[in-house]
């Protein structure tokens, strides 16, 4: 049975960082595009990276460039979100998905409905 389990979030001040783990059960993360996607209250839910399956390309939303980095863990069957330099506008939940077959590109952060398996979330809340 295919899983995604995602951890690490919680609540965090401005500035700080947090690492989410997207930890995988029954099939192996690197023959997948894996992405995160975050979705605030009231807002549609939005591409933050993405890892291609063959060679670990990644891609990152403009708004989250040069703060977040995505990484893949073979061995563990783990893909990691380490986001630092967190803002307010970060706060939201946060999701790991996978895309088998991915796009031609290697992963895409547009249309979350082409993602085929999700977890159910982690928390990040940014605040003073």
């Amino acid at each position: 049975q295919v899983q995604l389990v995602e951890s690490g979030g919680g609540l965090v001040q401005p500035g700080g960082s947090l690492r989410l783990s997207c930890a995988a059960s029954g099939f192996a993360l690197d023959s997948d595009a894996i992405g995160w996607f975050r979705q605030a209250p009231g807002k549609e839910r939005e591409g933050v990276s993405c890892i291609s399956r063959r060679d670990g390309r990644s891609f990152y939303a403009d708004s989250v460039k040069g703060r977040f980095t995505i990484s893949r863990d073979n061995a563990r069957n783990i893909v990691y979100l380490q986001m630092t330099g967190l803002r307010p506008e970060d706060t939201a939940v946060y999701y790991c998905a996978a895309d088998n077959p991915p796009p031609p590109g290697g992963c895409s952060l547009n249309g979350p409905e082409r993602y085929d398996y999700w977890g159910l979330g982690t928390q990040v809340t940014v605040s003073s």
